[in-house]
């Protein structure tokens, strides 16, 4: 039986994962959902992804690198990927994941459908590049990393399509920015198998926690407002029971 190669397997999981955002387009292409479910959904993968990344990514990376790499890595990731969003927000991006009518559209700012869409490639890149590294012990793919990022990928698909339909955005624009970030989202975890594939446990951590810092900056500055939004009191609940479903899979 032919052994398929690691970083082929990690594209694979990785488009896996980015295939939720075009679920979660679909659905909110052609189905009315509520804004306070939207929101509850994205309440709800906010929590699943900072579980994975305390039990998951930061964890195993202090285990392998050490402290002071892990903390220095986590925030050199958090500090790039904000100076990113800063740049794009200045230029139509800030509000790409929200569903309601805070998004610009392209009348209202010229270049944002692009901004738009290097952004929703700039929050899908890190998770994909750490779940390819979660094959490169050998161990097979990291299941709760790969659940998280499943499960938070649709309603962020969800609600930034909504968004875009609502500023007039066309199916050709919002199918092919999300079906262009599953694939890239293949790329990105071919790639972090195939580049750090053999390379030191100490590498593999500084890695793991650059991308963990720009999940949790993405986290806190696209997917909570949304959240928020409608659900107010409720965000933190849904949060929660997300978190704790996180790390029963983790440790089930």
């Amino acid at each position: 039986m032919v052994e398929v190669p690691v970083w082929l397997q990690a594209g694979g999981w990785g488009l896996v994962a980015g295939s939720a955002l075009v679920l979660g387009a679909l659905v909110a292409w052609f189905v009315r959902v509520p804004q306070p479910v939207v929101a509850g959904v994205m309440a709800f993968g906010a929590g699943v992804l900072i579980s994975a990344l305390a039990f998951d990514l930061v964890d195993e990376a202090e285990r392998s690198g050490g402290l002071g790499a892990t903390t220095a890595g986590f925030l050199a990731g958090s500090v790039a990927y904000v100076g990113a969003n800063v740049a794009l927000a200045r230029r139509g991006a800030r509000h790409r994941k929200r569903s309601q009518d805070q998004q610009h559209s392209e009348d209202e700012q010229s270049g944002s459908g692009a901004a738009i869409a290097v952004g929703a490639l700039l929050d899908g890149v890190p998770e994909s590049v750490v779940l390819g590294l979660t094959l490169v012990g050998g161990g097979g793919v990291g299941v709760p990393v790969l659940a998280a990022i499943f499960i938070s990928n649709f309603p962020e698909g969800l609600s930034s399509a909504a968004g875009m339909k609502r500023k007039g955005r066309s199916a050709g624009y919002v199918f092919g920015v999300w079906t262009g970030i599953a694939a890239a989202s293949g790329l990105a975890g071919a790639a972090g198998a195939l580049v750090l594939q053999g390379a030191s446990p100490a590498t593999v951590a500084v890695i793991t926690a650059v991308a963990a810092g720009a999940i949790l900056a993405m986290v806190a500055d696209t997917m909570i407002p949304e959240a928020f939004e409608d659900t107010h009191l409720y965000a933190g609940l849904l949060a929660t029971i997300g978190f704790i479903v996180a790390f029963a899979i983790e440790r089930l």
